[in-house]
């Protein structure tokens, strides 16, 4: 026997439309690419996603239609979040951090029909465009008075205009709640990247998830800045969990330097805000330097990488802030495990209690986990046992789009994140490897193998590996170790030279060490192990 209970879709543009009639005039407030800060409401944003809807129908765009944006964190990039998937067309934001090749190869992959640019990007586009294969139009995210002159992309449209004739009130169609919404791409770790593919349902469940008290405790009274991009897995849910619960947004734009984000959380009385290690080093130097207190911020999410004990201890004591450790990824969309002690750990001594904020936190409902031997036998939730950890849950992926990788799902419907981890009895995760050989930097993952490919590429080296390496600020830098070809001359400086024109500034090996031999294990495969033993004390010279 069924339930009599109504049968209504989870769909994104409910979550701006609850917004805008029941907390119309709360604030979106942003740091324009421009310059000036702009501020509208909810009210404002529901009308212009709407107009965003009626602009991609007079562009001849399709439900299922990729629709690509190259943004920082701002209100255009919010309007666009929602009048694309409302109208049934996938948002696909895209990293402009990565290397042109990269970019290129995603927004081909995608099929990408529309690319939306903010201003200080389109240069880059400029570039791009002979590459991209699908694209029919180019929007620049400004108005016409904002325009660089000397710009040479064929029939480029703008934002504002094509909005500007534009009505507003378009009705969102009710379709079904496994409708594709968005789409992220991975970092391409291990050859290309890969697409993720969100539907309005994952998405819509992922919001709930992201608001409970003990996850990322959102409400009606909070100021959330998201540091987190637009473009980094959708700014982890924050855009969509913010207008279900009615909260006021703030969006830093293209600035994250601490002196840019200090004066938005004062200004605006920010209560909370997430992003990676790096910027919140930024933040803590300009504030000790000049020091400036956090007058209203309550907690602070570090994702991404994990947070050094220092920074938990300096937010808490120096500024009143709790640090909320989290993990997740781009395949969880990205909500994996929020840090929140449990009652009985608040009368635990600090050090006690420490160690528990360490961990990568406990999972809300909707996302299982557990860890398995490399045999795929569980095993106990002792705090102690590590193993790979899998997952599962309404927001987790069964595969990426066009079936690249394959069948990436285990028996039961587990996904291997490709970490290794404990479990405790109260629930807690904390990773304590990583299976692959990924360096994550500043929550940005650099592959080892595309570096280790590129130094290859040089045709003095005869073999190369690449580990990483911790570092203060960045968590982990590349270091480059090399084996050269007999009777060759190459020094630090003409490999990572040679280096800058295949991969992007951000990825360059710290450092370059050259050795005799390079240890393989029994199959032939680089002995990585052996290598990170060996490297273990080593200080890079940008530590």
């Amino acid at each position: 026997m069924l339930g009599l209970m109504q049968d209504r879709p989870l769909l994104i543009q409910h979550l701006i439309d609850h917004a805008a009639l029941n907390h119309g005039d709360t604030e979106i407030v942003s740091r324009t690419v421009e310059g000036p800060i702009h501020r509208y409401a909810y009210r404002d944003a529901q009308k212009r996603s709407k107009k965003v809807a009626e602009t991609l129908l007079a562009l001849g765009i399709k439900p299922g239609d990729r629709i690509g944006t190259l943004a920082w964190n701002g209100y255009r990039h919010f309007e666009l979040y929602y009048g694309i998937s409302g109208m049934g067309a996938v948002c696909h934001t895209i990293n402009p951090r990565l290397f042109p090749e990269q970019i290129a190869y995603i927004v081909n992959h995608a099929e990408d029909q529309i690319l939306f640019v903010d201003l200080n990007l389109l240069p880059a586009v400029e570039k791009l465009l002979p590459l991209f294969k699908t694209v029919r139009h180019v929007v620049a995210m400004t108005d016409r008075t904002h325009l660089p002159p000397d710009l040479k992309i064929p029939n480029l449209l703008v934002y504002e205009e094509l909005l500007a004739d534009k009505p507003g009130t378009y009705e969102w169609p009710e379709f079904d709640e496994h409708t594709a919404s968005s789409l992220c791409y991975t970092s391409g770790t291990t050859g290309n990247p890969k697409g993720v593919l969100y539907s309005h349902r994952s998405t819509v469940l992922h919001s709930y998830a992201g608001a409970l008290p003990d996850t990322l405790d959102l409400s009606a009274r909070s100021v959330i800045l998201p540091v987190v991009p637009m473009f980094h897995v959708n700014a982890w849910g924050l855009p969509y969990a913010a207008p279900m619960v009615g909260a006021k947004l703030v969006f830093p734009g293209v600035a994250l330097d601490g002196a840019s984000l200090h004066e938005l959380f004062e200004t605006e009385k920010v209560t909370f805000t997430a992003g990676v290690p790096t910027v919140w080093l930024a933040l803590l130097n300009h504030m000790q330097a000049n020091k400036l207190k956090l007058s209203t911020v309550k907690y602070a999410v570090i994702g991404g990488s994990a947070a050094p004990p220092a920074m938990i201890e300096t937010f808490d004591r120096d500024y009143g802030v709790e640090v909320l450790h989290a993990w997740g990824m781009s395949e969880m969309s990205p909500l994996g495990s929020v840090n929140h002690p449990k009652a009985r750990h608040l009368s635990l001594s600090h050090e006690e209690l420490l160690a528990i904020r360490l961990k990568q936190g406990r999972p809300p409902f909707g996302v299982d986990m557990k860890i398995v031997d490399d045999a795929g036998k569980e095993l106990p939730r002792d705090g102690k046992a590590f193993g790979d950890l899998l997952v599962r849950g309404p927001w987790i992926t069964s595969g990426y789009f066009k079936g690249e990788g394959g069948d990436v799902l285990r028996e039961g419907g587990w996904f291997p994140t490709g970490d290794v981890a404990t479990l405790d009895p109260d629930g807690y995760m904390q990773i304590t490897d990583r299976s692959k050989d990924v360096i994550k930097s500043g929550g940005e993952w650099i592959s080892s193998i595309d570096l280790e490919n590129a130094a290859m590429a040089h045709p003095a080296v005869a073999e190369a590996a690449v580990i990483g390496v911790a570092h203060p600020k960045w968590d982990e830098r590349p270091l480059l170790i090399v084996h050269r070809k007999p009777d060759v001359v190459l020094d630090k400086k003409e490999l990572i030279d040679f280096l800058g024109s295949k991969v992007a500034k951000w990825w360059l090996p710290d450092d370059v060490q050259f050795v005799d031999a390079i240890p393989h294990t029994a199959t032939g495969k680089i002995l990585k192990t052996r290598l990170r033993e060996d490297f273990k004390d080593y200080k890079l010279p940008t530590a």
